[in-house]
């Protein structure tokens, strides 16, 4: 079968179930997100008593099984959660999304019985988990990292830094990869549960970012951290497997970031003009504004139409890497040409924090950054393509 074929559906249609999750979240986003917005972005922090009540929606464990205390739901559902918290706040969305995709799914996919009964409940209660791959000098090169852990008494002790950890100042757990046995090269890598009171581990500077500026991006440091042997998750050697399997299905979730952060944005744009008076009637009239919105528009629905797919195809157990990368590389680039049109209908007015889509547009520059930059998501579709 060529690859630029496939024999399996795009099932993009929602169910109800699916809708009326969506809808719940999207009405938390407008009800509580929104009125916090600008205070949280001034801030630097996500408002502490939101984070509560995304635990008590249950949006911290979509995808935990029930039965360790999760909603026992489907990447179909981290998706549309994602999506509709974006279009209202991407730095709050973005505590959502690497809980359930980056965090709470390796856990309950590779963890010991132990590990999954001490971690998943308090992940989907109370506890903000963290994922520690990115180094100061290891970005998309993943698997150069310099973080070592030595076999100590009884455990583990790990020395070396990480770079780029979204929810470290929040995060109680976090997952560390390392490498065991460095003349191994990649296959000495290995994955750490790490709870944030572990004595040699510290919590490094808050970046000053661009956007997203409510969701904490942090350093991280271990100095002969200590780890007892219980906290390997898998086994040791595995951590590169881990990592990618970990990633792929992360992609799907940054994916439903930047189509949110468009979404939001469009909307503010077609409010505004509708509204925005030139030449004595709306601007909305005028054919080359009607035009941009609706190159906007279908663009968007079909970055979105991509990643409902990865999303399907994933919780089908098929493997995505393919789909996903090709999802988050489109919806990112998507995510800026969209956002940039938007603040452009604005006229000198987009241009100021005084309209929500300066922060929209600032949002989206992360998308073609993390989680595998686009040239990364290139590299991984043409691997596909040549196989």
């Amino acid at each position: 079968m060529s690859p630029l074929t496939t024999d399996r559906p795009a099932l993009t249609q929602l169910s109800e179930e699916e809708v009326a999750f969506r809808d719940a979240v999207a009405a938390l986003a407008h009800a509580e997100v929104a009125p916090r917005v600008r205070d949280m972005e001034a801030a630097e922090r996500i408002d502490p008593s939101l984070t509560r009540q995304f635990f008590d929606m249950g949006l911290m464990g979509i995808g935990v099984p029930d039965d360790v205390g999760g909603a026992g739901g489907t990447v179909m559902m981290i998706t549309l959660a994602v999506e509709a918290l974006s279009r209202v706040d991407a730095a709050a969305a973005i505590q959502v999304d690497v809980q359930n995709t980056l965090v709470n799914y390796p856990i309950d996919r590779y963890g010991s019985p132990t590990q999954r009964a001490q971690w998943l409940g308090r992940l989907t209660t109370d506890t903000i988990g963290a994922y520690a791959l990115s180094e100061p000098g290891s970005g998309s090169d993943a698997f150069g990292l310099s973080t070592r852990a030595r076999r100590g008494d009884g455990g583990w002790l790990l020395d070396g830094s990480k770079a780029w950890i979204t929810n470290g100042a929040e995060a109680g757990l976090f997952i560390v990869f390392a490498n065991a046995r460095p003349e191994a090269g990649y296959k000495g890598i290995t994955a750490f549960v790490v709870a944030r009171d572990t004595p040699g581990f510290t919590v490094g500077r808050k970046e000053d970012k661009l956007g997203i500026r409510a969701s904490s991006t942090t350093a991280l440091h271990f100095a002969e951290a200590f780890v007892p042997d219980d906290a390997v998750l898998g086994d040791v050697g595995t951590g590169y497997k881990i990592a990618i399997e970990t990633l792929n299905e992360g992609r799907i979730g940054i994916g439903a970031q930047m189509i949110g952060i468009a979404q939001g944005a469009l909307d503010a744009a077609i409010a505004y003009v509708k509204e925005r008076k030139q030449f004595g009637k709306a601007i909305a009239e005028f054919q080359g504004i009607q035009f941009q919105l609706a190159q906007a528009a279908t663009e968007l629905e079909a970055a979105r139409l991509m990643v409902y797919n990865a999303a399907r195809l994933k919780d089908a157990g098929h493997d995505i890497a393919h789909e996903g990368a090709m999802a988050k590389l489109y919806a990112s680039q998507m995510c800026e040409r969209v956002t940039s049109r938007c603040v452009e209908l604005f006229g000198g007015y987009g241009y100021t924090r005084e309209y929500p889509v300066e922060k929209f547009y600032r949002d989206a520059k992360i998308g073609t950054i993390y989680e595998g930059t686009s040239n990364m998501q290139l590299q991984t579709i043409a691997k596909r393509l040549l196989r």
